[in-house]
């Protein structure tokens, strides 16, 4: 006899908007869900996505995605607009129009009215024009009918990755008819693990393409080749001197880093001094060797597609416990 407290599995779609390069979509197929749809306007965010994915991609502007043309889904995902809220950016929040681009997701939400939504921004969302736009966004999910939880994860904490990156979370779930919510109560986010993975295992062992090193043709050559001394950790040029990450861990890494300067993580090889690789950027968000970069996609495009991704390993662990409340929910 089949226990009567044995819940039933269902494939519980998802439908991904601003989808990047998949970073999410990942995290959520990984857990056990399945994409349904997904939107990316960037055209080579696309060309990486296609590489990767064959579910259907909208490649268009979200503004001129029309809802009722999509397939309605379980879940909607988002990893919206970082800019106007990072401390990279100038912080106009929704004074800016991609900030903006909230209020879309809002309108997705309620002519879709998925079961649950998961956003992912910066951390910086949580404090911005003194912690009113992030009430402003809880009390916008919860009059279009979500109960929402907000959360600031560290990749190193959360992830098993060694990368210091700290992002905020908002997990959403629907009412029901009633005003009550049957999901909301058996959602807990994911407890902190312990951080086993050194940044070693993420570097390549062999000598990379010479473009990446930093000989003396380069121009702060002289400014590094006395401060960047250890291997095995990372540097970062600040401006005006050389920073050591004394944690053992990648610093954040950004969709800037292609433009060079301050937002470089440095490291000392066998080689000689160079900074990380596309590929291995890649990895400290959690993408295996088998995910496709395209050839024909500029490394300042990789940079900055892996900068705007997300930590697939994080995103798993909340869609695993995303996915549990909608089954507990829905077998009681």
């Amino acid at each position: 006899m089949k226990s009567k407290n044995k819940l039933k599995k269902n494939k519980y779609t998802v439908g991904s908007m601003y989808a990047g390069v998949g970073g999410i979509c990942l995290g959520f197929i990984k857990a056990g869900a399945e994409i349904t749809w997904a939107n990316e306007f960037d055209k080579y965010a696309c060309q990486t996505y296609k590489k990767n994915f064959s579910h259907e991609l909208r490649e268009v502007d979200v503004w001129k995605l029309n809802p009722n043309k999509l397939k309605k889904v379980d879940i909607i995902t988002a990893g919206f607009p970082c800019q106007p809220f990072s401390l990279a950016g100038y912080q106009k929040g929704f004074e800016d129009e991609r900030g903006n681009h909230f209020f879309r997701i809002l309108y997705f939400l309620n002519t879709l009215k998925p079961k649950a939504v998961f956003l992912e921004n910066v951390k910086n969302l949580n404090g911005h024009n003194n912690g009113s736009t992030i009430s402003t966004i809880k009390l916008e999910l919860e009059r279009f009918n979500y109960k929402v939880e907000i959360e600031v994860l560290n990749t190193s904490e959360y992830g098993n990755l060694p990368q210091n990156r700290e992002r905020i979370f908002i997990v959403g779930f629907r009412n029901s008819r009633n005003g009550k919510n049957p999901y909301f109560k058996h959602f807990t986010l994911p407890t902190k693990i312990k951080l086993k993975k050194t940044i070693d295992k993420f570097i390549e062992k062999q000598k990379v393409d010479e473009k990446y090193y930093y000989r003396d043709d380069k121009y702060m050559y002289e400014d590094i080749i006395n401060v960047i001394t250890q291997k095995n950790t990372f540097y970062q040029w600040r401006r005006v001197y050389v920073r050591e990450n004394k944690n053992n861990q990648c610093p954040t890494l950004t969709a800037n880093m292609g433009t060079g300067g301050h937002n470089v993580p440095l490291i000392l090889s066998e080689y000689g001094i160079r900074k990380l690789t596309p590929r291995e950027c890649f990895k400290f968000q959690g993408f295996t060797t088998s995910f496709k970069l395209p050839k024909d996609v500029s490394d300042t495009q990789l940079y900055k597609q892996v900068g705007n991704s997300v930590s697939i390993p994080v995103v798993k662990r909340i869609a695993q416990k995303i996915i549990f409340a909608l089954e507990r929910g829905e077998n009681n």
